[in-house]
């Protein structure tokens, strides 16, 4: 049976939180600091801010809080102005950290801190050999201004894993973080919440299957709930409470998705969790678990890119051929294949998530190294443009100071122009010969983005 509970006040904690730019001089000083816990620390060391209302905003914090995967919309987008457009291994980088093993994950930023995670022990690049049994999976606290190591929390793997992860490793779901804890999810071995000191809270169980492609998906705060994508671990959404990790509700059904869920305000008024799964996008009540709607998407693949939305309208990628994107209008019930699914295109990407802007969505192609522009209403491409050297790109795009950030395996950025018409405003480099996997991350007038070595934080 499912059941929900109630969101408690203590929750809008989130909606006060809006972080300063790693290594700016925007800390607050804090009298009596002693008598306070890391958490209530973290929160003086952010400016207070209204959560804003409407869209996913509303229910992931201030418009500058990067608190979880794809930023404080969950679709990749900043309203922070001042950001680098040039850098190197050489120029513009105001500390690197190396980091213990590698990941696919994303940071993520609260007060202070910042919160990453990464693996070693078994299947890391370069390091032949290895046993499952010294795999362990690592969240790591790094100071904002120094780049150092606070600490370096680390799990063994519940056993037995998979010999091999193709491509990504097993780290690459991105933390969620909120003024108590931090939030991860490690496949098998559970998801597990830890206090800002690193202690560990409390660890749930959402199921013992793996795969060969591994785990990706994202927790996402959402009221008193941590929502889980557990689609390879039991083909199943799960709600926890995001105090104790008890399970709140299950949906079943979620088969080979491993985008992560993102919570809308819905036409109709009402708010949905979407996911992407095999052949369908679902639609959730986020209080019960209860599905509200379903929609084909004509796309044969399994389902990797989140999600986006605006104004109550869904936009989604997936596949590597035959229809690859779409549109579905939001607040149906049942299936609304035939009465709000709104186009489909055969332009997409099989990986990397798109942006939303002045009703176009931007995105690059996995694997084409192709960039584009679609109009959003209808699906129609405003360009198509190859950018030379793009390589393969699995990281999501990011959106901010007018520009688009494309980062691809290589460690190689490409900033656009975020306008329907094509300008590549520069090409970075960040080769340290290793994978750049994870998403970019906006942090104040800076850019933190990790390879399977560094974290490096971009600009003065």
């Amino acid at each position: 049976m499912r059941t929900f509970q109630k969101r408690t006040c203590a929750l809008n904690l989130l909606a006060l939180l809006i972080l300063v730019g790693c290594g700016s001089e925007s800390d607050v000083a804090v009298a009596d600091g002693a008598d306070q816990t890391v958490g209530e620390r973290l929160v003086a060391a952010a400016p207070a801010a209204a959560a804003a209302p409407g869209g996913a905003t509303s229910h992931t914090g201030s418009s500058g809080e990067w608190s979880r995967f794809r930023g404080p919309t969950g679709m990749g987008v900043s309203d922070e102005t001042g950001l680098p457009l040039n850098w190197s291994l050489e120029e513009n980088i105001a500390w690197k950290t190396p980091m213990p093993g590698p990941g696919a994950s994303s940071p993520v930023v609260f007060g202070d801190r910042i919160y990453i995670t990464c693996y070693t022990g078994f299947f890391v690049p370069d390091q032949p050999g290895g046993s499952q049994d010294d795999l362990k999976r690592h969240l790591i606290a790094i100071d904002r201004k120094t780049g150092d190591v606070i600490w370096d929390k680390a799990v063994k793997a519940k056993l037995p894993e998979e010999e091999r992860i193709r491509d990504h490793g097993f780290a690459a779901s991105t933390p969620a973080v909120d003024a108590d804890r931090v939030y991860v999810f490690f496949g098998k071995t559970g998801v597990i919440a830890f206090d800002h000191d690193g202690n560990q809270v409390w660890q749930a169980d959402v199921g013992s299957q793996t795969h060969g492609w591994g785990s990706a998906s994202s927790p996402v705060l959402y009221g008193d709930l941590l929502l889980v994508n557990a689609s390879v671990e039991s083909d199943s959404l799960v709600a926890l409470n995001r105090s104790s990790g008890q399970e709140v509700w299950k949906a079943n059904g979620i088969n080979e998705a491993w985008n992560t869920p993102l919570v809308i305000d819905a036409i109709s008024g009402r708010q949905e969790v979407i996911i992407a799964t095999h052949g369908t996008i679902q639609a959730f009540d986020p209080a019960n678990g209860e599905q509200l709607w379903t929609c084909e998407t004509d796309i044969t693949w399994y389902m990797v890119p989140s999600v986006v939305a605006h104004d109550g309208i869904v936009y989604c990628l997936g596949g590597r051929s035959g229809v690859a994107s779409l549109a579905v209008k939001s607040g149906g019930s049942g299936d609304v294949t035939s009465t709000h699914r709104l186009w489909t295109s055969n332009k997409g990407s099989n990986v990397s998530s798109p942006v939303f802007l002045d009703g176009h969505l931007y995105w690059m192609n996995d694997q084409r190294g192709i960039a584009y522009a679609a109009k959003a209403e209808s699906g129609d491409l405003v360009y198509e443009e190859r950018v030379e050297r793009a390589g393969q790109v699995y990281s999501s795009a990011v959106l901010a100071d007018g520009r688009i950030y494309y980062l691809n395996r290589d460690g190689r950025t490409f900033v656009v122009a975020a306008k329907p018409e094509f300008e590549l405003l520069a090409t970075n480099e960040l080769r340290d010969r290793s994978q750049f996997n994870g998403s970019p991350v906006v942090d104040g007038k800076q850019l933190l983005i990790r390879s399977d070595k560094f974290l490096y934080c971009i600009g003065q």
